[in-house]
């Protein structure tokens, strides 16, 4: 059933990390908004009704990138939302080797490459690009590369949006908090516990998607080249010491 929208949307959409997570929220709030979706995700297709179709790759690898893209080639879309990542602390025993590759590839790579595919066919004026930032590009102790690769990305986002500034595209970062997902109790993350934001909860992935499909919008025609920081309030104060809840489905991106 869709769901009532005030403003319009992008007819068909390419959401990367659509099977969970932010990216699982971005495509359902599209579908039920009307939108179609074209998902891409390491990990199967997820359970979603609508119009929605999933292309399976790896987009943390340059082989991966390749393969993706191959399978879009010629396709036409009206959005990008590049929600698809990972999280690893510099304790990860490979994070000076294949790790350190991996992050810059999935968080500046594959968006690069897939705007470089997919802008030249967006339509002018109403052609739209999300990328999924995060609030430890500003800097995060103990998770450096991962925090460069994600500063990176909002570079990218200001290089490209002057790229197709003239033709009426906008592209903007969402860099969010600790948001709920089931990211963080993979075991590969038991290094890097998440306490809660100062607003005392940890934000939803419903939320974060309520702001990307406002930037998808044309109602935000005006923005373009921007980072907006959602993060429940870790911008004003420090997070609160308590922990979030062991087990809960979480993670900082």
């Amino acid at each position: 059933m869709q769901v009532p929208c005030f403003y319009t949307l992008p007819q068909r959409v390419v959401v990367t990390g659509a099977s969970s997570g932010i990216g699982l929220a971005v495509a359902r709030s599209l579908i039920d908004a009307g939108s179609e979706v074209v998902g891409i995700d390491i990990a199967a297709s997820p359970d979603i009704d609508g119009p929605h179709e999933h292309v399976r790759g790896d987009l943390s690898t340059l082989e991966g990138i390749g393969n993706v893209s191959a399978n879009l080639l010629g396709r036409r879309c009206d959005g990008l939302v590049h929600a698809a990542g990972i999280m690893r602390t510099d304790a990860h025993r490979d994070v000076a080797g294949s790790l350190a590759a991996q992050l810059w590839a999935l968080h500046v790579v594959a968006p690069q490459r897939l705007c470089a595919m997919l802008l030249p066919a967006m339509p002018d004026r109403t052609g739209r690009v999300v990328m999924l930032s995060s609030r430890a590009s500003a800097g995060r102790a103990g998770r450096a590369l991962y925090a460069a690769s994600k500063a990176g990305s909002e570079a990218l986002v200001r290089s490209l949006a002057l790229e197709v500034m003239d033709r009426g595209i906008t592209i903007n970062a969402v860099a969010p908090g600790p948001v709920r997902t089931a990211q963080t109790i993979d075991p590969k993350r038991a290094d890097a516990a998440v306490a809660l934001p100062p607003m005392g909860r940890l934000i939803a992935p419903e939320e974060i998607a309520a702001t990307v499909l406002f930037l998808l919008s044309d109602k935000a025609g005006a923005i373009t080249g921007q980072t907006l920081v959602q993060c429940g309030g870790l911008s004003l104060a420090p997070p609160s010491p308590e922990p979030a809840q062991q087990g809960a489905q979480h993670e900082t991106l």
